[in-house]
């Protein structure tokens, strides 16, 4: 049996941050990932020409970001395109009344006007809900008290349904009132032209990473872990990081020995694995405002498929970016590739009669995937902000976890999983990682490579 200071579980952002920064401390390292491929629920296709994330897209607030920080070291691309977080405005906007026609300006104004003097009134009642309220239950209150008219609160009321679901993946009442506390943005948002995947890919570059390689059972034993995969291979180290989803910890994929306390299985029992699926659509020509960052329509016309975002930068050829999240979502993953896409372009042809057939689709199901079942997590009913942190460990002072779910601070963003991953070298290590020194040793390591 081969054994090593440290075994990391998962190949995603968590894990190869955790693994490099063990390795440049001097630690022998293996990292185990089911995938065929690194990056986790980083995923970048390529097969067209350009590049098309079907996983995370945003670095999601700018402003006092370490990872906008080691993008910017890393002299990777960006484009700016501040809406990734569901905003109500702020940028170039088409919005559509109930019947699918557009709104003039008065009507966008007075639209976010009443999203704004709602979202004052549910951070009242947010403050003072009671243990085992629901999103659903704090909205309802705050539409009750605006003074508004029954189809403004209508409208309303819809957005906030549709702004769980993006941000959570769930549907508004099986989510914490508390729910959405971390959602407030700092600064712009962007997404990058070559692909989210090569931030991953290039902090593992010379990592011993073990590819379709699929962790079924972690034991603690006297001397650290001994970590078994799915063909029989079993790996002993002192310590180990579990980076895989919260997704998988919840379908009990890995078999853990002993079983884990309860300061880690409750954790992983109380919080919720949501389900947030892409749907890109390009098009021979673009028949939208050639301003326009999104496309969205407002209470019935939008009650599925409510938002559009023109991501054309990308691939310089017009697409659409449109979701099917929460229950929705987990109902049209069921149905294959081009019913989703009809279904999808029938709610577009509403706002915009004449759009034409895509030639192009992408679409996902991460609800299905066995790598990560489901997107990412959220504060559901009966879980706290703690929660997140708790999930951390250590566990006996061996078995650690990472990833966005186990940062309470900004759960669900690559930026979690990035700092999450940090936290558990520290811990590991004892001793503080700069993460300015990190980023230029990937550098060095590249311009030597390259010489």
């Amino acid at each position: 049996m081969s054994t090593y200071d440290t075994i990391v579980i998962g190949a995603g952002m968590s894990g190869v941050t955790a693994a490099r920064m063990l390795v440049d401390a001097g630690r022998s390292v293996l990292v185990l990932e089911g995938r065929d491929r690194i990056g986790g629920r980083m995923n970048t296709d390529r097969t067209a020409g350009f590049p098309v994330d079907l996983g995370a897209s945003w670095v999601h607030g700018i402003d006092d970001s370490p990872l906008w920080d080691l993008v910017r070291a890393l002299d990777i691309p960006t484009i700016e395109y501040t809406v990734g977080s569901f905003q109500v405005g702020g940028r170039p906007i088409e919005n559509f009344a109930d019947d699918g026609t557009p709104m003039d300006a008065a009507a966008s104004a007075q639209w976010v006007d009443d999203v704004e003097l709602a979202d004052r009134l549910l951070a009242e009642e947010i403050a003072s809900s009671a243990s085992g309220d629901t999103y659903l239950d704090v909205t309802e209150r705050a539409l009750d008290r605006s003074g508004l008219s029954p189809q403004r609160i209508d409208e309303v009321r819809e957005f906030f349904r549709h702004r769980v679901e993006e941000q959570c993946g769930a549907w508004i009442g099986d989510l914490d009132a508390h729910g959405l506390d971390e959602d407030a943005i700092d600064g712009d948002e962007v997404i990058f032209p070559r692909g989210y995947d090569e931030l991953p890919r290039r902090i593992a570059a010379g990592l011993d990473v073990r590819l379709g390689s699929t962790v079924t059972e972690v034991s603690r034993t006297a001397d650290g872990v001994v970590v078994t995969t799915a063909d029989g291979e079993q790996h002993g180290a002192r310590t180990a990081v579990v980076t895989v989803p919260l997704g998988v910890l919840k379908a009990d994929s890995i078999a853990f020995t002993p079983p884990l306390p309860d300061e880690i299985a409750g954790p992983v029992d109380r919080l919720g694995m949501g389900v947030f699926n892409k749907i890109f659509l390009q098009f021979p020509a673009r028949f939208w405002g050639a301003d326009s960052y999104v496309l969205r329509a407002l209470g019935e016309a939008g009650e599925h498929w409510h938002s559009w975002y023109d991501v054309s930068a990308v691939s310089g050829i017009p697409t659409l970016l449109t979701f099917a999240a929460g229950p929705f979502g987990r109902r049209m993953q069921q149905l294959s590739d081009d019913e989703i896409a009809a279904d999808a372009l029938g709610a577009l042809r509403r706002l915009y009669p004449d759009a034409a057939e895509p030639t192009a689709q992408w679409i996902t199901r991460w609800g299905q995937d066995a790598y990560s079942v489901g997107s990412y997590s959220h504060l559901a009913v009966g879980s706290t902000h703690h929660d997140h942190d708790q999930l951390a460990g250590p566990v006996d002072g061996v078995l650690h976890f990472a990833g966005e779910a186990t940062w309470g601070d900004e759960p669900a963003t690559v930026g979690a999983a990035f700092y999450s991953g940090h936290r558990a070298a520290e811990r590991i290590l004892g001793t503080p990682v700069d993460l300015s020194v990190f980023a230029e040793r990937i550098r060095q390591r590249e311009r030597s490579a390259a010489s």
